[in-house]
């Protein structure tokens, strides 16, 4: 498994475990468990998915040292403020039973997300995190943070596959040493990604699926993937990506797909922010 280094120095692997949309808590810790031990090492939760502690049931039988695991959680919109975000977090390392978390998340740009922001940099300064940041900050919203904080975010989790590639927001992450994550990286499995032609017709030639294919497209592009599934031939099959290299060719080919925006959220709608602000996940 190949390490990107952070802006801080933490080192992160380039590949890990999604639990989004696992909600079965029997499910989500033998999809984990299933995870570590086929190599994974990165596992991405979050306190809106409602399994933090499944992932955590999972961690404490997996039996690998702690030191080797990678741990990621986000906080919802719900607790984006400074008071709130503190008692989240640590809602959150309880259910993972955890005493410090590798990276930690603000969910969405919504809300006090300033305040919440400020918890997390002071939990980063105590040593309660290695590493804080962001998901769907989009440009301009990553821009204005980044220009108003103490410490720059250390990665920005956003939706990223070939059909939305996010070029325009790569480049302002580069410009402030912010590492992208992709969600979605199969793009929910829209565009009929597993059987789309480009993809197939690439696979072939390196006896490889068409989603092993857009992983490593993801992993040559310098973005980290966190890939779900609760089948365990899939979970193999998609960590079996460092025996092969896409040529400089079909990387252009896949980068012909983008459609330069995405088909499964959009952020600028009234009726997306008004809906992940009406998404309670506590009383």
């Amino acid at each position: 498994m190949e390490l990107v280094t952070l802006n801080n120095g933490v080192k992160m692997p380039l590949e890990g475990f999604g639990v989004f949309q696992i909600p079965d808590l029997v499910q989500c810790e033998q999809a984990v468990l299933t995870a570590l031990h086929n190599g994974y090492r990165l596992i991405d939760t979050a306190a809106a998915y409602m399994n933090e502690e499944a992932v955590g049931a999972a961690i404490k039988k997996c039996g690998i040292s702690r030191k080797e695991l990678f741990i990621t959680t986000k906080l919802w919109v719900q607790d984006a403020n400074y008071k709130e975000a503190k008692k989240a977090f640590q809602t959150s390392l309880d259910k993972l039973g955890l005493d410090y978390l590798d990276l930690y998340l603000i969910h969405q740009p919504i809300g006090d997300y300033y305040g919440a922001y400020r918890a997390m940099e002071e939990l980063y300064q105590e040593g309660k995190i290695k590493a804080i940041g962001v998901c769907n900050f989009y440009p301009d919203r990553l821009t204005d943070l980044c220009l108003h904080c103490e410490i720059i975010p250390a990665v920005n989790q956003v939706e990223c596959h070939p059909f939305f590639q996010q070029n325009e927001a790569m480049l302002v992450m580069k410009e402030f040493g912010i590492q992208i994550e992709a969600w979605g990286p199969f793009a929910e499995g829209q565009f009929g990604l597993f059987t789309h032609p480009v993809l197939t017709k690439i696979g072939k030639k390196y006896h490889k699926t068409a989603a092993q294919v857009v992983l490593r497209w993801h992993i040559q592009r310098g973005v980290v993937v966190i890939p779900k599934s609760i089948h365990e031939e899939r979970i193999k099959e998609n960590i079996a990506i460092w025996d092969f290299a896409l040529t400089e060719d079909e990387m252009k080919e896949i980068a012909k797909l983008d459609l330069g925006h995405s088909k499964i959220i959009d952020h600028t709608k009234s009726a997306t922010i008004k809906m992940l602000s009406n998404l309670k996940i506590h009383s």
